[in-house]
C-alpha cells in the first residue's frame, strides 16, 4: 500500500497538527465511517461517478479491517485492488493507473455486475418506503420535468438481480424520502421483484435504517438526532426498531485516515453542500490539486 506521507499533506495546504488536535468529528465523516462498517473484507464493491463519500467510505474500510478488496468504479470500468488519495483532476490515480483491467460499460452492466453481484451504494433522488427508487426526474411528464436527476446508468439492470443493495441519502427531507415516486429507476421491495432483492440498508445525515420485512425501518439515530426530527423530515410513516439505539462515533484513527490519508482535500463534504458552496469549494480543492500537480 502507498499512502501518502505527511509532507504532501503540507503541500496540498493541510496542517497535519490542526487535524491531529481536532477531535470532533462532521457528519460527512460519520456517514463514511457507517458505509465502511457495512464493508466486509474480501468483497466486491461497486461505485458510480461522482460518489465522494462511498468512495472514502471503501476506502476507508480497506485501510482498516478488509485490506482484500475489489474495487470496481464506473470511472474507466476498471477494477483494482489499491487504494489512492481521492482527487478531482487526478482521479485517474485510483481508477485507471491502479486497475487491474479496464471493460466496456455495457459489458460491465450487462455481463459482469450480474455475475458478481458485488456490494454497492446507491445515491437516490427520490425513494420510497419500499427502497424503490428514482434517479431520472422530478415531476409527473417525463418530457418537462421539474428537476432533471443525473440518470440511470446502469441502475435498472443491477438493481434486478443484486443481493446486496445499500443507499446513502447525504441531506435527510421529504423530498428525497417520499409515499411515491414519480420515476422508477431503482427496484426495491417491488411486488413485481423477481431476483434478487430490495436494500438491505440506508444511511442518511440523520440516522440508519434497514428493511425488516419489506420497509423501511429506523435502527440508529445520529449522536444528538432526535426520531421527532427525522419524521418530520420523512413524507411517510417510519417503522422504528424496537432496538432503536445511537450510531457509534468514529474512532480517533478513522478521522485521522479520513482527514490526512484518504480525503485531505475534503471531497467527501461536497455531498452535502448546496450548489454556490458545492462550486467554491470545488475551486478552491482543485486548486489546491492542480498546484500540487504542478
Amino acid at each position: 500500500m502507498k499512502w501518502w506521507k505527511n509532507s504532501r499533506l503540507e503541500e496540498w495546504g493541510v496542517e497535519e497538527g490542526n487535524i491531529l488536535n481536532q477531535k470532533e468529528w462532521t457528519i460527512d465523516e460519520l456517514i463514511c465511517v457507517c458505509i465502511a462498517r457495512q464493508v466486509e473484507d474480501g468483497e466486491g464493491l461497486a461505485q458510480g461517478i461522482a460518489t465522494p463519500l462511498v468512495a472514502a467510505g471503501y476506502l476507508l474500510a480497506w485501510h482498516t479491517h478488509a485490506p482484500n478488496l475489489y474495487f470496481a468504479s464506473a470511472i474507466g470500468q476498471s477494477i483494482c485492488r489499491e487504494g489512492a488519495p481521492l482527487g478531482i483532476a487526478s482521479i485517474e490515480a485510483l481508477w485507471l493507473d491502479k486497475a487491474m483491467d479496464n471493460l466496456g460499460f455495457v459489458h460491465i452492466a450487462a455481463d459482469i455486475l450480474p455475475r458478481i453481484r458485488p456490494k454497492e451504494f446507491f445515491r437516490p433522488g427520490q425513494v420510497d418506503p419500499q427502497g424503490n427508487f428514482n434517479n431520472i426526474a422530478f415531476g409527473k411528464d417525463y418530457r418537462h420535468p421539474r428537476l432533471r436527476l443525473p440518470g440511470t446508468g446502469g441502475i435498472p439492470d443491477v438493481t434486478n438481480i443484486l443481493e446486496e443493495i445499500y443507499l446513502y441519502v447525504p441531506r435527510h427531507s421529504r423530498v428525497t424520502f417520499v409515499k411515491k415516486l414519480d420515476f422508477l429507476s431503482g427496484m426495491g421491495h417491488h411486488p413485481a421483484r423477481r431476483k434478487g432483492s430490495g436494500p438491505c440498508y440506508l444511511v442518511s445525515d440523520l440516522g440508519q435504517f434497514d428493511f425488516a420485512a419489506g420497509r423501511m425501518r429506523v435502527t440508529h439515530l445520529h449522536p444528538g438526532v432526535e426520531l421527532e426530527r427525522v419524521q418530520a423530515k420523512t413524507g411517510f410513516e417510519l417503522e422504528i426498531s424496537s432496538q432503536l439505539t445511537t450510531t457509534e462515533p468514529p474512532t480517533e484513527e478513522e478521522i485521522r485516515l479520513l482527514r490526512e490519508v484518504i480525503d485531505p482535500l475534503g471531497l467527501r463534504k461536497m455531498e452535502l453542500l448546496s450548489g454556490p458552496e458545492r462550486r467554491r469549494a470545488l475551486r478552491a480543492a482543485l486548486i489546491k490539486e492542480m498546484e500540487h500537480l504542478q
